[in-house]
């Protein structure tokens, strides 16, 4: 009687979890304070460095650029906000234990004739030491935060805020090059003379020379800033899309040019309320909305995605070891809710290499979503049996997770829900019609099923018991057991192997090992 070997690599492509190295752990309560023109914003971040936890956020729209174009210096009563702010920042990161703290001036601070001085003055206030960053290493930073959420981007991020505007090309491996800033802010439009034709004129003449240079055509535009997210929530109320997730929102071109036609003929004040964006937010948009208009008329970019992750993400992973920026950020996030929050940390990789057979022809992309399942099918296990499944649903659809499509989102929750329960009938996936075909519904339902008859099969290490095989030709699901597991396979496991076998549309049979061969 011999039972399946170990897996021979069982890590796979990810290596073994890094959150409690030593380098990681340095960055568990990393603060970054971003002083911009129109908001100021302290995030410390926590756990899982490679795909941030937000231990902390919070936003004060202090309007520090407010009436620069036409007077070149701070907002006075911006100061004052700012001041405040950045007092009670202090207070909170010793109370927090936070260390480093990094706090980053952008446009209105460093453009601005009283911007060196206001930040003596923050500094001797507070103690915070700030460093005030020229455009150049503002796109930088905010292409290396497009990178926390997709290590393999290449294209083009654009970062939009209140005074500025920062491009960066993008490639393989991590790399930043071409990188620009402009004055396409809406809070520095707001100062050209001359109407609306003049405005157009300027922002068109300003893109067109940022194409020749950071070059046009790419495969993809990351969208970063605040104004930039508000158009893609408007673009989602006007299309009514089902998943209200702006990380890895994509937006056509065609699409990019109805929704800004939308913005400019609809009154600031039903936007907001059909929205929910603020109103200092919310006054920047229409001028923003012509800036984006003229960047994907002019830029022609194929396809445009919302970046949820921008400068303060990309000042965390300029801390980072090259060995963490190298970790995927969705299987690192995952395997660091395992350990803190499942009853037996560690089994989820288990899980994954006994169910593994059943999805070997699947792309690595897939196959990395089917190890996330693997690992968070258990984290919600403190949630009332009767709502589990949808506390599962909701920690893979609304939860803070870098590195996934919002189809790959959506197929994650849905093979969740089916971990425990049966069918998704009634349940918050009923509301995402439209975002998975059929074909990938099914799929996720298999994998769901999977994991709930692999769990209730082994409590410990399910290949130490049993190993199956499938054989998709003849769509044949074979159950090879050791003797010892034989009273494992009781009742409930017979019922969930069965019910994965129906989700396969498959025959099976159970076998028994006997030394190296099985035998009916």
């Amino acid at each position: 009687m011999a039972p399946p070997p170990p897996p021979p690599d069982e890590f796979g492509p990810f290596g073994p979890p890094l959150f409690d190295d030593p380098s990681a752990r340095a960055l568990s309560r990393v603060a970054v304070i971003d002083i911009g023109s129109n908001s100021i914003r302290m995030v410390v971040f926590d756990g899982a460095a490679r795909s941030p936890a937000y231990f902390f956020n919070e936003k004060v729209m202090a309007g520090l650029g407010a009436g620069f174009a036409e007077t070149g210096r701070l907002n006075p009563q911006g100061k004052i906000r700012a001041m405040a702010a950045m007092r009670r920042f202090a207070q909170l990161v010793k109370g927090m234990g936070a260390s480093p703290v990094i706090a980053i001036a952008t446009a209105a601070m460093r453009e601005a004739e009283d911007g060196p001085e206001f930040r003596d003055e923050v500094e001797a206030e507070t103690g915070i030491a700030i460093t005030i960053i020229n455009g150049e290493e503002e796109a930088r930073l905010s292409a290396q935060g497009v990178f926390v959420g997709w290590p393999d981007a290449e294209g083009l991020v654009c970062d939009i805020g209140g005074s500025s505007m920062e491009l960066a090309r993008i490639g393989g491996g991590g790399t930043v090059g071409t990188r620009l800033t402009s004055p396409l802010g809406p809070l520095r439009l707001q100062g050209v003379k001359g109407g609306k034709k003049a405005l157009a004129t300027h922002i068109r003449e300003v893109v067109t020379g940022l194409g020749e240079e950071v070059g046009v055509h790419h495969d993809r535009l990351f969208l970063v800033g605040g104004s930039w997210r508000a158009i893609a929530r408007i673009d989602m109320e006007r299309r009514g899309y089902p998943l209200n997730v702006l990380h890895e929102y994509r937006m056509s071109p065609k699409q990019v040019r109805e929704t800004v036609k939308f913005i400019q003929k609809t009154p600031v004040a039903d936007l907001r309320a059909a929205t929910g964006i603020g109103e200092s937010r919310m006054s920047l948009v229409p001028l923003a909305s012509l800036v984006l208009k003229e960047v994907v008329s002019r830029l022609k970019p194929k396809e445009i995605a919302v970046s949820s992750y921008g400068i303060r993400e990309g000042v965390l992973y300029e801390q980072m070891p090259q060995p963490l920026r190298d970790r995927n950020p969705l299987i690192e996030a995952c395997r660091f809710a395992e350990q803190k929050d499942a009853r037996q940390p560690g089994f989820g990789r288990a899980l994954y290499h006994f169910i593994l057979p059943l999805f070997r022809s699947r792309s690595a992309g897939r196959l990395r979503i089917v190890r996330a399942a693997c690992l968070l099918h258990d984290v919600n296990w403190r949630a009332h049996p009767d709502y589990r499944h949808e506390a599962c649903f909701d920690s893979a659809t609304r939860a803070n997770l870098g590195g996934l499509t919002h189809e790959e989102r959506l197929f994650l929750g849905l093979a969740l829900l089916h971990r425990y329960k049966g069918s998704h009938k009634g349940t918050r996936f009923d509301q995402m019609n439209g975002i998975l075909s059929e074909d990938e519904m099914l799929q996720a339902e298999v994998v769901g099923r999977a994991m709930r008859f692999g769990a209730m099969f082994s409590a410990t290490e399910p290949l130490s018991h049993g190993e199956m095989r499938w054989f998709p030709k003849r769509r044949h699901l074979e159950l090879r057991l050791t003797d010892d597991a034989l009273d494992l396979f009781g009742e409930v496991a017979q019922s969930r192997f069965k019910a994965l076998v129906n989700a396969l549309s498959a025959t099976s049979e159970v076998k028994r090992f006997r030394g190296a061969r099985a035998t009916g």
